[in-house]
């Protein structure tokens, strides 16, 4: 068995093991044979409490985080590979703060002009969001998609995306000051970012509309392979170098925003999987390296959503924190790592 066949194997039982973890521990606990049958449908009177746990609240949050951590791995990965930048990321080129002035502003505004708070208007305010925070992403992106037709330096552009999240900070610090407590409580909240927030009819919408999106990234393996050569390179082997560059930062701003409206912005997933990827697979060849963070990425997410649910105690820890804790440590190390190999 060589070293790919080993880590994807690896990888592969250990998404497994965590499915059955997440939906076996929590502030309840249950045994992993009931998760069995439960999800066997063998249905049992006596474990008519435990179905609606895993059904209505685990598993729905289960197959969000592993759908979301799949498509921000994807998304970073191929950030990093279009920008050349072991620091591009997701929320680099603002696509995450334009979903969350979006939110932030029906939030924020919500109470002023009605008189009523949103978070207080259930399953119409929860819709209500997800709306906001596609437009509001999709308005940063057909921004940063209009400029990288005009702009030919990928540093250039990626100072431009900096600079469209400072100003969609700064937007929402504003709306924050004119605000009530009530719904800057609620706008902090859903910026902490959440896998439990996706249920019910939600989650088939968000499973379906990634279910599509993932494998058109898989068709951009070939353009990513021939961008890593440079643009002159990739230019006399024929690849559109302008239209090839928009493509596949409209599939990566795409895949980031449909997470950020479901889960809110998830910070560290997108930098840290393709860097780790590339030190467990040591290749640059997107032919290992997609599939490497969709599996990874899928891992890691489910790793921190059963950390942010801290089994055996009340509530969750905010999914962000975990992942930044988690992450960061991966992004330094592999970076010293490649420093040392440099130095020697």
């Amino acid at each position: 068995m060589n070293r790919n066949t080993f880590f994807f194997t690896l990888i592969f039982i250990s998404i497994i093991v965590l499915v059955m973890l997440n939906l076996a521990l929590g502030t309840i606990s249950i045994p992993l044979a009931d998760i069995w049958n439960i999800l066997l449908g063998k249905n049992d009177e006596s474990q008519i409490i435990w179905q609606n746990i895993v059904w209505k609240s685990r598993f729905p949050q289960t197959i969000t985080a592993l759908v979301a951590g799949i498509g921000l791995s994807i998304s970073g990965l191929q950030m990093q590979t279009v920008f050349r930048n072991p620091l591009a990321g997701p929320s680099e080129l603002g696509i995450s703060s334009g979903a969350s002035l979006g939110v932030a502003t029906i939030i924020l505004l919500s109470g002023s002009i009605s008189g009523r708070a949103l978070s207080r208007m259930g399953l119409m305010g929860e819709v209500a969001i997800t709306i906001s925070a596609i437009i509001g992403a999709m308005a940063v992106m057909a921004i940063i998609l209009a400029i990288s037709q005009r702009v030919r330096g990928n540093v250039v552009l990626l100072i431009m995306g900096v600079m469209i999240g400072y100003i969609a900070t700064a937007i929402i610090g504003v709306l924050k000051f004119f605000s009530n407590d009530e719904d800057v409580r609620a706008y902090v909240i859903w910026g902490l970012g959440s896998f439990s927030k996706v249920s019910g009819n939600q989650v088939h919408t968000f499973v379906i509309v990634m279910a599509v999106l993932i494998p058109l990234s898989f068709l951009l393996i070939k353009t990513l392979n021939l961008m890593l050569l440079g643009d002159n390179y990739a230019r006399n082997l024929g690849l559109n170098v302008k239209r090839a560059r928009f493509t596949v930062i409209a599939c990566s701003c795409v895949l980031t925003a449909v997470v950020t409206a479901y889960c809110g912005p998830i910070v560290f997933l997108g930098l840290a999987v393709p860097h780790l990827c590339r030190t467990l697979f040591n290749t640059s060849n997107h032919i290992v390296l997609v599939p490497a963070v969709t599996l990874t990425g899928a891992a890691l997410a489910l790793f921190c959503n059963l950390v942010a649910r801290m089994p055996g105690f009340e509530g969750a820890l905010p999914i962000n924190s975990v992942t930044a804790l988690i992450g960061a440590p991966i992004v330094i190390s592999v970076l010293f790592g490649k420093r040392k190999n440099e130095v020697n």
